[in-house]
């Protein structure tokens, strides 16, 4: 089986063949090409995965090239992780949001809106070409926004494209950890909503729903990561447990403050942190996975740990700094190239799962996955506070799609101004400004 990795030079692709390297089932991918624009990141993260797989028996070999259509073609799962405008553009995102007093973050807030907008159009053509060139390819999206891209590759490749994320898995496995779960994996999560912006409402171990218990539990409540970054009394009254990212909303005044007070902002740091490491894993005599390894250790270790200083909640724990995205990729193509089936956390069309939305919009619920793809399950309905925020966002997603296909400045300055986390029309008018100036990729918008 063939798996084909756009953003193939990108610095968590090691994560990916770490995992296929431990898959020795039948119909394993056995050939990984890696796609990327720039040679010498694919070079350095090749070096990785080679001395990844010295001293493992069949280990899927690996190609590597510059053409696009080239990498699709034959291609049975393409994994796309692609960043438009790199770290660099990342940074910017943040830094021409936070001049506004609003949130840069890559996936929310203005920051997402910015990153949507340019890595939509990208994401269409890609789309457009696997339909062309590699129709029956199943399609796995991390590309962010993820829930925002994954719709508008929907529009051209159906149900076969299915976003993934690492971020409701590792907040499932933290919570059933806390409750005493001998397997994580055993435990059905009730989680839904979007991307980032998503509740675990409930948590059954052995059929019996343990959440209330938790929530009932002040010292259980303060011995994990959201617990810590929430607080007790916060999570009481949402009577759920929220996504991490919806701590930019909870607490968005303070997160924006300690944003603008840090050093460096995410995107800067980790913009800085991987120029070192592909300038130093591009030299014949150093060591690539080592490098990898360090480097990887302190990104994991410094996740959303601005968010974390405001909240008082300390370090991330050891557990939490492995990632989960690939587990959860691999579980996928397992389940759909072997008729395995699969209760996951993914992002799919709607298809009448959540009533508030449309069939087409894409939610991030539980799926039963087989060889026919990704099944979004029951929900029941969100309160009326969830309801609230995921309508909002939903809106926002839908006028940078809109934007994107029509080329309209006018409607990419609506996306802006109705995120609830921009505060004016006016903001949001020099929001956009500020986005066209530091970003070629914006200029279509007219």
């Amino acid at each position: 089986m063939r798996l084909t990795i756009l953003g193939g030079g990108g610095f968590r692709v090691p994560l990916v063949y770490g995992a296929l390297l431990a898959d020795r089932g039948a119909g394993r991918v056995t050939r990984v090409v890696l796609h990327d624009l720039d040679d010498s990141r694919l070079y350095a993260v090749a070096r990785v995965l080679a001395e990844q797989a010295a001293g493992v028996p069949d280990a899927p070999e690996v190609a590597t090239t510059t053409d696009l259509d080239e990498a699709l073609r034959g291609a049975d799962f393409v994994f796309s992780a692609i960043r438009v405008g790199g770290l660099e553009g990342r940074a910017d995102d943040e830094r021409v949001a936070l001049a506004e007093g609003v949130l840069g973050q890559e996936t929310v807030g203005a920051g997402g809106v910015a990153y949507g907008l340019r890595t939509v159009p990208v994401a269409v053509d890609i789309a457009r070409r696997v339909a062309r060139l590699a129709p029956d390819a199943w399609v796995i999206n991390f590309t962010n926004p993820a829930g925002l891209v994954t719709e508008a590759m929907s529009r051209h490749l159906g149900d076969r494209v299915i976003g993934i994320c690492d971020s409701p898995v590792g907040l499932g496995r933290r919570i059933a950890r806390v409750l005493g779960a001998n397997d994580p994996g055993e435990a059905w999560i009730d989680y839904v909503g979007l991307n980032h912006l998503g509740w675990v409402r409930g948590l059954r171990i052995a059929g019996r729903d343990e959440l209330p218990r938790l929530l009932a539990d002040r010292e259980l409540l303060g011995s994990f990561e959201e617990g810590r970054l929430f607080g007790a009394d916060w999570l009481r009254s949402l009577g759920a447990i929220p996504n991490e990212y919806l701590h930019y909303y909870y607490f968005n005044r303070e997160t924006v403050h300690a944003y603008q007070e840090a050093e460096l902002t995410r995107g800067a740091f980790l913009r800085d942190q991987q120029a070192r490491f592909y300038e130093q894993a591009g030299r014949p005599d150093a060591s690539a996975l080592d490098l990898w390894d360090r480097t990887r250790a302190e990104r994991e270790a410094t996740y959303m740990s601005e968010n974390r200083e405001t909240a008082g909640a300390g370090d991330r724990e050891a557990d939490d700094l492995s990632g989960g995205y690939e587990k959860v990729a691999l579980a996928l193509m397992r389940a759909i190239a072997r008729d395995e089936r699969a209760t996951l956390i993914l992002n799919v069309r709607n298809r009448g799962t959540l009533t508030v939305l449309d069939a087409d919009a894409v939610v991030e619920v539980p799926c039963l996955v087989d060889a026919n793809g990704a099944h979004p399950l029951a929900a029941d309905p969100l309160p009326g506070h969830a309801t609230g925020l995921v309508c909002a966002v939903k809106a926002v997603e839908r006028e940078v799609l809109a934007a994107a296909e029509s080329g309209s400045r006018a409607t990419a300055v609506k996306a802006f101004a109705l995120h609830p986390l921009v505060d004016s029309v006016n903001v949001a008018h020099r929001l956009m400004e500020g986005y066209r100036a530091v970003h070629p990729g914006l200029a279509y918008l007219g």
